[in-house]
């Protein structure tokens, strides 16, 4: 069973993103891993026009890429740098409009087990406590024999 400390300090976490998914940092790099914790992890995601909608408001599309990516690098730092861990499910309630800033997404793991991985994610404005999107998902773990 995974440990309920991260195995992966911030920096080998940042570097195996960089290295096994240099896309998310196509036309610039928006996507920051700020902190990792006890069963938890917080991603930045700047404030881009890449990331807009119609109507000037940060998209649902971009809101979903930071709480699965930071479901990732949370389940990732516990487990270590298994690529093929896979999304299974996410579940997604978008409960105000987002202010025109970079997005800080809290991830915490509710189960990390040999084969699953559950958490959720709380999505803010930087600065604000108001959560903007808050996300559920489930991970697949590959047998690491």
């Amino acid at each position: 069973m995974a440990s309920h400390h991260p195995i992966m300090t911030l920096d080998e976490l940042t570097a195996f993103l960089d290295r096994e998914f240099p896309q998310i940092h196509l036309g610039g790099r928006t996507y920051f891993v700020d902190e990792i914790g006890p069963l938890t992890a917080r991603m930045r995601m700047d404030y881009h026009e890449r990331h807009l909608r119609p109507g000037g408001t940060i998209s649902g599309p971009a809101m979903m890429a930071l709480a699965d990516l930071a479901l990732y690098a949370a389940i990732l730092a516990h487990i270590g740098p298994v690529a093929l861990a896979v999304t299974t499910s996410l579940n997604f309630n978008f409960l105000r409009k987002p202010e025109p800033r970079a997005l800080v997404a809290h991830c915490r793991l509710l189960k990390l087990g040999k084969r699953l991985a559950v958490g959720e994610v709380s999505i803010s404005s930087e600065g604000s406590a108001d959560v903007v999107c808050h996300a559920t998902g489930t991970y697949s773990i590959p047998d690491r024999r």
